[in-house]
């Protein structure tokens, strides 16, 4: 069965693990051939691309890997990034500086790479992987909000610059999500159980968002059928952003 993603050429950043994965395999099973670029990139049926965002060359290289192996690039999902946890008190000047380097400057140094294959593309796409964070005030998020509110504005920015190259420019806002770095994050909590349920809690729906679930929102603003929509936010956050709901009662 033919999908609108048969043929097309994607680079998935974060390919490795969570969201990326999740990314990476849906649109695989929907025809798109996936180049996976990560620090430990997953082997088949995906192209593994080792490289780090934070070196430029490194992400040249690879970029041009995929774009040589597959004959052009079409579409660019920007999802490698880290957590960070704290109030702007808990983090010193040099994990500021690696956090926005991951978080921000990476998807800067990506897309730079791709742009000239991008332009070749009659269906390009570029979904960068944002955060509820860049939308609301989250405790102890001062760090990671910043990268986030920093994305968005970024996703505008290059919606703006780039729609008369033909490529269209969005981002996904996940809520809080049932990943390996959340599990990490609960891991390191006194109580990994009462950190999960109060994450669940300030979610309206009552739960953490599944990757799976990203990956089909980010396959939406990638697709084809998806050619009219660019300089959008798309939120994936059980309601968190929009919904203000009265307590419930016991």
């Amino acid at each position: 069965m033919s999908t609108e993603f048969d043929g097309l050429a994607v680079l998935v950043t974060g390919g490795g693990s969570g969201i990326g994965l999740a990314t990476a395999t849906l649109l695989a099973e929907r025809g798109a051939r996936v180049a996976c670029l990560d620090v430990n990139p997953p082997a088949e049926p995906f192209l593994g691309l080792k490289a780090d965002v934070t070196d430029d060359a490194s992400v040249r290289t690879a970029v041009a890997a995929a774009a040589e192996h597959f004959g052009g690039l079409d579409i660019v999902v920007n999802n490698a990034g880290v957590g960070a946890a704290g109030t702007i008190e808990a983090n010193a000047d040099e994990e500021w500086l690696r956090v926005l380097d991951i978080n921000v400057v990476g998807m800067v140094r990506v897309a730079r790479a791709a742009l000239p294959y991008l332009r070749e593309s009659q269906h390009a796409a570029i979904v960068n992987t944002c955060s509820i964070a860049a939308t609301a005030g989250l405790p102890n998020r001062a760090l990671y909000s910043a990268t986030k509110g920093a994305v968005l504005s970024l996703t505008l920015a290059m919606a703006a610059d780039h729609v008369n190259d033909g490529i269209r420019v969005n981002c996904v806002n996940p809520g809080t999500a049932d990943t390996p770095w959340v599990g990490r994050l609960l891991d390191a909590a006194s109580d990994p159980a009462a950190e999960r349920a109060a994450l669940e809690q300030r979610q309206p729906m009552g739960r953490l968002v599944s990757a799976q679930e990203i990956a089909h929102a980010i396959a939406y603003l990638a697709s084809p059928l998806a050619s009219a929509t660019t300089g959008t936010a798309i939120a994936v956050d059980g309601g968190m952003q929009g919904l203000r709901l009265r307590p419930r009662s016991n």
